[in-house]
């Protein structure tokens, strides 16, 4: 099949999946062309139609295409930015999504929106649902219930150019700034001999607005997810990620407007912190996860705040759940049980507020969802002490459990989802791991992160923390 007849079969996909409508045939058809540098007449659209629907074979083949013309470098960086090229010319203009997306969460309700605008981020392969089913994913029984384990096999492998480029990048402005401003919205990418070195292509990227807490904030999907509808809202500004009381409102405003949807924020601090410090964001979906589900080990009751249910959740982390049918006393309780946990200190089990010259050590990873009309705050307490026996942190996975997991526990690690780097996968494949085997050494992780220990010592200090509220 040539060129013109691939990029016939990707005008007649884009149309089955109504991105564009029919009259739009020839215009997107010269479109596609002209980005290729080719030429041609336009093709029998019955033996386009009748191409069928791989879409992954067809992009493959249109990336290599633009490789052939001398439109970009022979790399999978290189023929990815020609493929999201040539989605994102098909594409209508953000302020378009954004109109349909607000006028159908109107017409129909905020599932409704979100369902349009999901299917299409994965039709027009923002979304890359082929390299998300490359994940291997299972759940493991354990004593905090089943938690989930993903061998991460979707994101891209660096090329070796960018690996040998990344120590040689310039410093200073760059722009965008990160992966996660809506700057890079419609950005054509860049390779690794760029200055400021790779950043993937995103022509194919729409960021819908959303009102948090009197600003604007972007909604969009990640592009590589780990659970059902993965989404990500960030702030508009590049500004440093924060546990605030202004965001733990953001928060509910978010389940307010996306109510079928859950949403957390990674706490703020290293070691405990996610992946991305640098941009003020959070993270959703329609995922329940193992936390969600667990039992109540102990009522807390707040005598100031009778209507707030308090509850500490069984689960390895240290999580209390707060719900409440009224969110303006639900933040008040969230606020000062977290200002609480930031002053906390108990050298018996290890936990330290502040280090002499103020260095905080104490903050929360926040979770908001709605529940039977009302609202749950979930705060798991979390803790970037480090010592001489665990210098990567105290409260972070200890090295007997490196071979399964090194990196940091963020937000979707504490409610239960492993996600595991493509090595175990050998591993797994040679017999020296077993699937039960790393689920249990990740229970083992989420509970070298928990503050307060499943021990007599560790319930006694969490009851010490708890009186004083």
């Amino acid at each position: 099949m040539g060129v013109t007849q691939d990029v016939a079969a990707l005008v007649v996909y884009a149309e089955r999946r109504g991105i564009i409508g029919r009259d739009d045939r020839a215009w997107a058809y010269n479109r596609l062309l002209a980005a290729l540098r080719e030429e041609g007449p336009l093709p029998s659209w019955t033996d386009a139609e009748e191409a069928g629907d791989d879409l992954e074979a067809l992009m493959e083949r249109l990336g290599s295409a633009g490789v052939a013309a001398g439109i970009e470098e022979d790399t999978p960086s290189g023929r990815d930015r020609v493929q999201t090229e040539l989605m994102g010319l098909l594409m209508e203009r953000p302020s378009r999504i954004n109109s349909r997306f607000h006028v159908l969460a109107e017409a129909s309700g905020p599932l409704a929106a979100t369902d349009w605008f999901y299917r299409l981020c994965c039709d027009v392969r923002y979304v890359r649902e082929a390299a998300i089913a490359r994940n291997v994913s299972w759940t493991t029984p354990t004593r905090w219930g089943e938690l989930e384990i993903t061998i991460n096999l979707s994101k891209p492998e660096k090329d070796p150019a960018a690996i040998a480029a990344a120590g040689s990048a310039p410093t200073g402005s760059q722009y965008p700034a990160c992966q996660l401003c809506v700057e890079n919205v419609g950005y054509y990418g860049r390779g690794a001999q760029a200055a400021f070195g790779a950043h993937p292509a995103r022509q194919n990227l729409r960021v819908v607005p959303l009102s948090l807490g009197g600003e604007t904030w972007g909604f969009q999907y990640s592009p590589y997810a780990y659970f059902e509808e993965h989404c990500i809202a960030m702030s508009t500004e590049h500004r440093p990620m924060v546990v605030s009381r202004a965001n733990m409102t953001r928060l509910l405003d978010f389940v307010d407007q996306l109510p079928h949807y859950f949403v957390g924020s990674n706490a703020d601090l290293p070691i405990v912190g996610g992946s991305i410090l640098s941009h003020d964001h959070f993270q959703g979906g329609r995922h329940v996860f193992a936390m969600m589900q667990a039992e109540v080990a102990q009522e807390v009751r707040l005598q100031a705040y009778p209507d707030v249910a308090c509850a500490v959740l069984r689960w390895p982390l240290t999580v209390l759940r707060l719900r409440c049918a009224d969110r303006a006393r639900l933040l008040e309780v969230a606020w000062q049980l977290t200002c609480a946990w930031r002053g906390w200190t108990d050298r018996t089990v290890g936990i330290v507020a502040r280090d002499a010259d103020g260095t905080p050590h104490n903050t929360v990873t926040p979770i908001a969802r709605r529940v039977d009309g009302g609202y749950e705050l979930c705060l798991a307490l979390r803790c970037n002490v480090t010592s001489e026996a665990h210098p990567l942190g105290v409260f972070h996975p200890h090295e007997d459990k490196w071979h399964v997991k090194k990196e940091n526990i963020g937000l979707i690690e504490v409610m239960g989802m492993a996600i595991l780097p493509p090595r175990l996968l050998g591993d797994l494949e040679a017999g020296t791991l077993t699937r039960d085997g790393v689920g249990q050494v990740f229970a083992g992780v989420l509970e070298d992160a928990g503050v307060f220990k499943w021990d007599v010592e560790g319930r006694a200090a969490l009851g010490r923390f708890l009186a004083s509220l």
